[in-house]
């Protein structure tokens, strides 16, 4: 037991998601566009909504964010998933596993907070319009944008710290394609059942806590809508909400299918296809429900489109 205890670990293997040729190449084509139009899609909404002042309202700077946000967790993954993938040996060192846990970590409890701040933005426009930006003032936005950025950094170290402290002696083969909570802290060589107590806790408290935020919020949404006399009032103060639900719907669906359920040897296969879902395709997702269902910022990119037409043809006549 000795000498096992004084032999540490200085990097973890991943298995990945398939050891099969074909699958491999289908794998690497489908991800590598994914993450191709991730960066392009969240680049393009941040640059977007920068240039345009009609997007400068509460509204597409919690939004510039989020696209931000998503464009960093889904980089702390992605890169090294797909070299990973055609790779037999499939290595990350002691540090770069924390470092890719604290990344991902931080960006997707930053996530959950951004879009509890965003609902709080709908749930002003809604509910207290007279006052909408008499309370939704400059520095209280950058404060509830500061805010999950803070809270994620808090829980972030919290969570490396403690799983990174733990002894790590062998074995060290991670079934999983990134660095992921549960699967380290059944390879550390201690007794972990305070830890993970403590970790699924604070985990639980965040995703609690921003849950309850977004939930309060839409109910007073709902009781507000259900008062609007017109149907076509009603309408459209549903729109402005539609793409933020079905963000958060995917976001919280797969979170609490990978962390809250019930995990069994026979269900790892699953839990790293949906891992799939809050790692690489929610980032995708984000910036795409909200410019295919937001009229602004369609109206945005046409107008943008359009003045580039105009100067091109101008530039031609002349």
């Amino acid at each position: 037991m000795e000498n096992k205890n004084q032999t540490a670990v200085t990097e973890f293997l991943f298995l990945g998601l398939t050891g099969h040729l074909y699958q491999q190449i289908a794998l690497f084509v489908i991800l590598l566009l994914v993450y191709l139009v991730t960066l392009g899609s969240n680049l393009g909404m941040i640059t977007l909504i920068g240039i345009d002042p009609r997007l400068h309202t509460p509204m597409y700077f919690f939004l510039s964010h989020l696209s931000f946000v998503d464009l960093c967790s889904s980089s702390s993954v992605a890169p090294k998933m797909l070299c990973d993938i055609f790779v037999e040996r499939k290595g990350i060192s002691f540090v770069g596993c924390a470092a890719q846990m604290w990344f991902l970590g931080f960006f997707v409890a930053t996530e959950c907070f951004l879009l509890a701040s965003m609902a709080y933005d709908r749930y002003t426009a809604i509910c207290k319009p007279l006052l909408y930006t008499l309370i939704m003032s400059q520095r209280v936005c950058v404060q509830l944008g500061i805010g999950p950025y803070a809270v994620a950094l808090v829980s972030s170290m919290t969570h490396t710290t403690l799983t990174f402290r733990l002894p790590f002696c062998g074995p060290n083969v991670i079934n999983h394609f990134f660095c992921d909570i549960s699967p380290l802290l059944s390879l550390a060589c201690t007794d972990t059942s305070v830890i993970k107590c403590i970790l699924f806790t604070l985990a639980g408290a965040i995703g609690v806590l921003s849950g309850l935020i977004i939930m309060i919020s839409y109910v007073c949404i709902l009781v507000a809508i259900l008062r609007i006399q017109t149907a076509d009032g009603r309408r459209k103060a549903f729109s402005t909400c539609s793409s933020h639900l079905a963000v958060v719907s995917i976001l919280y669906g797969t979170l609490f299918f990978v962390y809250v359920r019930p995990s069994s040897s026979s269900s790892l296969g699953i839990s790293k296809v949906i891992s799939l879902f809050y790692t690489v395709l929610t980032p995708m997702l984000n910036p795409l429900i909200y410019s295919l269902r937001n009229k602004e910022v369609k109206n945005s990119f046409s107008r943008r489109f359009e003045r580039k037409t105009i100067f091109k043809g101008d530039k031609i006549e002349f």
